[in-house]
């Protein structure tokens, strides 16, 4: 009997992977979110398991697991077998600032994980208590500038809304005091009952809030202003020129998961997130859809990994 050649070995691997992806899903799939319930990557999350539950005829779970400014999901999708039962939808923070902000992670970005897609960004916002005494985002730079101590809030150490804070810092030479929450509602929570004079936040989440007027918006955080708001102004108008940041979401599944398996999830992803009726609601959500490829978003994951670590080392910023 005569041993199989390696290229038919490979040519067999790559029919059973091919035959995996053209079945899967055959059971139910967790997403797993490395923040709390309520928030802006959370809400997102679970409208994109929702429609791919009608999509593939299997349940999608969405799972919380908090802590660790993010890292505690990732490590568990980079640890899960990479069979595509198990994936990752997470914001910048557990991907690309968490491992430079505590030094080390239990794993790494550019290695752990298969890219999938990024899925979209939403601008963030900065939000004062109404007895703040800057009325404006001119006002604030100008209170900031005389030396006036300034305290803000974020949902967590190593979030955007906390990178938000840093820049800000850094491009008016100040420093503010950051109060990280597990979470952008406490955060909002705060910031409302005024334990905190100044948040910054993901629009959708915080815009309600402006809305009924419990807090006052200062300024979006993108280079045009957001078509949810557009009665708000960006921080480049109000002084800081060329200011943009934003919170954009991707979706990653374990190293090891089969390339076919991989394509077959960003296509069914991007097919039900551009359905005319769910782009209109994430549009009302805030959210600007990207859905780009596997290989597009590692070269954009592999950037901004370089982009935070510059931040992180720039501001000298050290996880407590």
């Amino acid at each position: 009997m005569k041993l199989p050649t390696i290229a038919a070995l490979v040519l067999s691997l790559a029919a059973v992977s091919l035959s995996h992806a053209q079945t899967y899903p055959v059971k139910p799939v967790r997403i797993i979110v490395g923040l709390a319930p309520g928030g802006t990557t959370d809400v997102f999350t679970r409208t994109l398991a929702q429609r791919l539950t009608e999509a593939w005829g299997q349940t999608v779970i969405v799972e919380n697991r908090p802590g660790a400014s993010g890292m505690i999901g990732a490590e568990a999708v980079a640890k899960a077998a990479p069979d595509g039962y198990t994936l990752l939808v997470s914001p910048q923070t557990s991907l690309a600032v968490a491992p430079a902000l505590y030094g080390k992670a239990p794993y790494d970005t550019a290695k752990d994980f298969a890219p999938v897609s990024l899925l979209g960004s939403t601008p963030l916002v900065m939000i004062v208590h109404p007895s703040f005494p800057a009325k404006t985002f001119a006002d604030f730079v100008a209170l900031a500038k005389k030396g006036t101590p300034l305290t803000y809030g974020s949902g967590g150490v190593g979030s955007s809304p906390h990178m938000t804070g840093e820049l800000i810092s850094a491009a008016l030479g100040v420093k503010m005091n950051h109060v990280p929450y597990k979470g952008e509602n406490p955060a909002i929570a705060d910031t409302i009952g005024g334990q905190i004079p100044i948040m910054f936040g993901n629009l959708p989440v915080a815009l309600p809030h402006v809305r009924s007027g419990k807090v006052l918006a200062l300024a979006t955080t993108t280079a045009r202003r957001s078509p949810l708001a557009p009665e708000i102004p960006t921080m480049s108008e109000g002084g800081i020129k060329d200011f943009e940041m934003a919170t954009w979401y991707g979706m990653l599944a374990p190293a090891g998961t089969p390339p076919e398996l991989v394509a077959r999830i960003q296509r069914d992803a991007a097919r039900v997130l551009s359905d005319a009726e769910t782009r209109e609601r994430l549009t009302k959500m805030g959210v600007d859809l990207i859905l780009n490829t596997p290989e597009e978003f590692r070269k954009y994951l592999n950037a901004e990994i370089a982009r935070y670590t510059q931040i992180i080392k720039s501001a000298g910023l050290k996880a407590e």
